[in-house]
């Protein structure tokens, strides 16, 4: 689910700018994710980025740290997709 925050649109940022989500913009800023060929990267450090960074595991199910302003990449999401990023059909090569 990395793809998320990649996939973040500039709505997105601005909606988190005026929210003044800084948390939120310092992570995506922190994590520079660019797309691979068919995974996620940070170009900071060039590390494999495994999972949204608010994508939180409570032992029995994981939840959205940030659900109220989630990215409309995740807003849009039908339940059981796996189609969650645009760039999932690239994946697929």
């Amino acid at each position: 689910m990395a793809d998320m925050i990649a996939c973040a649109s500039e709505e997105d940022i601005a909606r988190w700018q005026r929210e003044k989500r800084d948390d939120i913009l310092h992570v995506i800023e922190s994590l520079k994710a660019v797309w691979a060929g068919d995974h996620f990267v940070s170009s900071r450090d060039g590390h494999y980025i495994h999972c949204c960074p608010f994508l939180a595991w409570d032992g029995s199910r994981h939840s959205c740290e940030i659900y109220p302003t989630r990215p409309l990449v995740c807003a849009d999401f039908t339940p059981g997709s796996s189609e969650i990023c645009p760039l999932a059909s690239q994946r697929k090569k």
